[in-house]
């Protein structure tokens, strides 16, 4: 499935894709996922809605794939040789004006999955679970190098309280998150817990 995906976007220059994954997150900032239609993307893309379908196959799909492109920071890319530097590079990567934008599209998107099994689906596969795989990586060489205990529960919790510093910043200050703030709750919270 994967390897025919790559084959049906390989049609596609790099920097074409990158045009189209921006025009699409702007579609879906100004009208929100319900009321973007694959009509619309083609329209702002100046492409056809077929070539869309052949390419990404849904529009799920493509919302997926669009977020995922823009995200500048992949986790699995990280190893500075220790947990707090893996950690910290992760945040310095990210930026504060992007991490706004990219948290308000989040949120629209978040009350959107609940009742949309499909793009539930599609993010979770391209966008969380890379994700995911990228901190327990970066959480397995920590134990490996003996700065985290393999035995400390904290370990399974460590993307919940990710998540968690997004969402809780938001409800309690009404600010989104930007690198201040997640430095101090790396080094407040996540690597106390972790034991480092």
């Amino acid at each position: 499935m994967a390897e025919a995906a790559t084959v049906r976007r390989s049609r596609i220059t790099p920097e074409r894709e990158t045009e189209l994954y921006a025009a699409v997150l702007d579609l879906l900032r100004e009208v929100g996922y319900e009321a973007l239609t694959m009509d619309a993307i083609a329209a702002r893309t100046k492409s056809s809605k077929a070539t869309l379908y052949r390419q990404w196959g849904s529009k799920p799909e493509l919302i997926a794939r669009a977020l995922r492109h823009n995200k500048p920071v992949s986790i699995a890319d990280i190893d500075t040789g220790s947990l707090r530097g893996d950690l910290m590079e992760s945040v310095d990567r990210s930026d504060d004006c992007q991490m706004e934008r990219d948290a308000a599209l989040m949120r629209s998107l978040f009350h959107v999955i609940h009742d949309n099994p499909e793009l539930h689906h599609a993010l979770r596969q391209v966008l969380i679970e890379p994700e995911i795989t990228g901190l327990n990586a970066m959480l397995r060489r920590a134990v490996e190098r003996g700065e985290v205990s393999a035995d400390n529960p904290a370990l399974d919790y460590v993307v919940h309280m990710m998540v968690g510093a997004f969402v809780a910043r938001d409800l309690i200050e009404v600010r989104t998150v930007d690198r201040a703030f997640l430095r101090s709750y790396v080094d407040a919270v996540i690597l106390p817990a972790l034991g480092v």
